[in-house]
């Protein structure tokens, strides 16, 4: 869905009655270009007709962290004990918030769920955001922060730390999900960051498997690996770097023959699909009936590598909602998160699905090196 699609829909969700007219004067465009796009919309079924009836069917749910990421760039080395020369950013963030969004700006019609305060941060978070996600179910805490993330970037451009204040989130319990099961139920994919209590990941992970619906899980870091639930066998895709995992199966992995062993053992603990990410080094994904490494795409041009991640698990929701093969869709994982770390964005500006088609058709002629 292009931006312009996504501003009317979300206008649209918050006024069911809007006039083309006043929509047309929000977005800046004539109201003939307005009825347009509302035809486009109409056709799609992303709206059902007078009065703009949303279709809130087929919608990706994330649910997890939305932060306010505040990144400081040194220009020299990094050194304890004294004050380091930097340049500050500011910029929203959040795992499952990321996800959304690349997968917003990939045209998906996504829903965004998470706990945030009544404060400016959820505002800037919530006005950069709707562009791109539904974010009409979220109701802001009274008296509480919103989530914020700080990252020391070294003048390579590698993350050295990382500070979290995420306690909001704990807030996301078993009794505030089940306000929105009318929601989720609607969902062909729910995408769960471990930034929600453990608690609330059972009764998401068991709620999708009564209810047959698609889950993604994403770790957000080796300690919150303690949120996995303690039966995966709902999961159909678990994307893990290798420090996550050794934490989850208490294992240490040193080869490519650790690798696969570990990933084996998430297969037989129930997960459906499984990537193991090592850094610059191979990943392993895995499923029922296959195994493959893959080299990362490397780059030359590395400004800022806070959202490879993210961007790597959008491509791959993406490309298996869209029924991509195997290879497809860890190339263009592999791509989607290459060209976000060329940027200073944690979610590249650029992004929508033909250019990720452009792009995996470029690497497959061997055009990127």
């Amino acid at each position: 869905m292009k931006n312009k699609e996504q501003f009317i829909l979300n206008e649209i969700k918050k006024n069911p009655f809007i006039t083309q007219q006043e929509l047309a004067e929000r977005i800046g465009l004539s109201r003939p270009a307005t009825a347009n796009i509302i035809s486009g919309l109409i056709k799609k079924k992303y709206i059902l007709g007078k009065a703009y009836i949303v279709n809130e069917e087929d919608s990706i749910i994330c649910i997890g962290a939305a932060n306010v990421d505040r990144k400081f760039y040194c220009d020299t080395d990094l050194q304890s004990m004294t004050s380091n020369p930097v340049k500050s950013t500011k910029s929203i963030g959040g795992v499952a918030r990321n996800i959304a969004e690349n997968l917003g700006r990939l045209g998906e019609n996504v829903t965004f769920l998470t706990a945030a305060g009544n404060d400016s941060e959820w505002s800037l978070i919530k006005k950069l955001s709707e562009p791109f996600m539904n974010t009409n179910y979220i109701q802001p805490i009274e008296n509480a922060s919103t989530g914020s993330y700080t990252a020391i970037i070294d003048k390579k451009g590698d993350m050295q730390y990382g500070f979290a204040d995420m306690n909001i989130y704990e807030e996301i319990t078993p009794e505030f999900l089940s306000k929105q099961s009318s929601i989720l139920l609607k969902a062909k994919c729910l995408v769960i960051d471990l930034n929600l209590p453990k608690k609330s990941i059972e009764y998401l992970t068991s709620f999708a498997e009564k209810n047959n619906i698609k889950l993604v899980i994403v770790p957000v870091s080796s300690p919150k690996m303690i949120h996995m639930p303690n039966s995966l066998h709902s999961i159909d895709w678990l994307i893990i770097n290798r420090d996550e995992t050794e934490t989850f199966l208490k294992m240490k992995i040193d080869s490519n023959d650790d690798m696969s062993i570990a990933a084996e053992k998430l297969i037989n603990l129930g997960v459906s699909n499984v990537i193991i990410t090592n850094g610059l080094k191979p990943l392993i994904f895995k499923d029922n009936s296959s195994e493959s490494f893959h080299s990362v795409i490397s780059s030359k041009n590395v400004v800022d590598v806070t959202g490879a991640g993210d961007s790597f698990t959008s491509a791959v929701i993406y490309s298996w909602l869209k029924n991509y093969t195997n290879e497809d869709i860890i190339n263009l994982a592999l791509l989607n998160s290459k060209k976000t770390v060329e940027t200073n964005y944690t979610v590249r500006q650029n992004l929508d699905q033909k250019q990720l088609e452009i792009e995996l058709e470029e690497f497959k002629n061997e055009k990127i090196s």
